[in-house]
């Protein structure tokens, strides 16, 4: 069995550490789009929320 691939934001590039604390762990958003998994990271997220929650695609961001 292969380890788990890191997870980085499509955004900014952070990677996720597993030592973050639950709570920013947590925060991490995924989205699935054309059979494709993609990342962004609390501040990214935080930052598009509105264009997440209008479903607009990453290129009008």
């Amino acid at each position: 069995m292969s380890a788990p691939e890191p997870v980085a934001c499509t955004r900014c590039g952070r990677t996720r550490s597993a030592d973050d604390d639950p709570a920013t762990a947590l925060a991490w958003v995924s989205t699935r789009e054309r059979g494709v998994v993609r990342w962004l990271c609390p501040e990214c997220a935080r930052q598009h929320v509105r264009d997440i929650e209008g479903k607009l695609p990453d290129e009008y961001w």
